[in-house]
């Protein structure tokens, strides 16, 4: 559906105005989707996010810093994350020996098995918006995706 449509405008915009709406009404639809994969497991997309970000770790623990340099919404607060994360036992936070202001966090078996449950049903809803474009065209978008993020 074109988005003219969608908003239901019957005057003509400029080409970089329908781009933006367009790119804003598609990413609510697909976070909206997400939310949905996420409901059942009392999860945020931020709190997901953060989850990845840990089993990248391959067991290692890392820091706040870390975390928040790899999180997709750099906005978020990650330590009301991480916070959010412990009362749920999904990760372990500890000071770190040799410097006791940092925060060593990790993520838990538990946490690692939540994500081995989700990972199925995030790559369906992956694979279900990418199901219109063949492999080109998604390459294709994703390369103008990232010009057109380039200020």
């Amino acid at each position: 559906m074109k988005i003219e449509d969608i908003i239901m405008t019957t005057s003509p915009m400029a080409i970089a105005k329908k781009t933006m709406l367009n790119i804003l009404y598609t990413q609510n639809v697909i976070s909206e989707k997400f939310n949905e994969v996420l409901k059942g497991y009392d999860l945020s997309p931020e709190q997901f996010n953060v989850l990845r970000i840990l089993k990248g770790q391959n067991g290692k623990s890392t820091n706040m810093c870390v975390i928040q340099e790899r999180m997709i919404a750099k906005t978020s607060n990650t330590t009301r994350l991480v916070d959010k994360l412990l009362l749920k036992e999904l990760l372990t936070r500890e000071i770190c020996p040799g410097n006791r202001r940092k925060m060593e966090i990790a993520i838990t078996q538990k946490g690692l098995d939540l994500l081995t449950e989700l990972n199925p049903k995030v790559d369906k809803h992956e694979s279900l918006f990418a199901q219109n474009l063949d492999p080109e065209e998604l390459e294709q978008l994703n390369i103008l995706l990232e010009k057109f993020r380039t200020i």
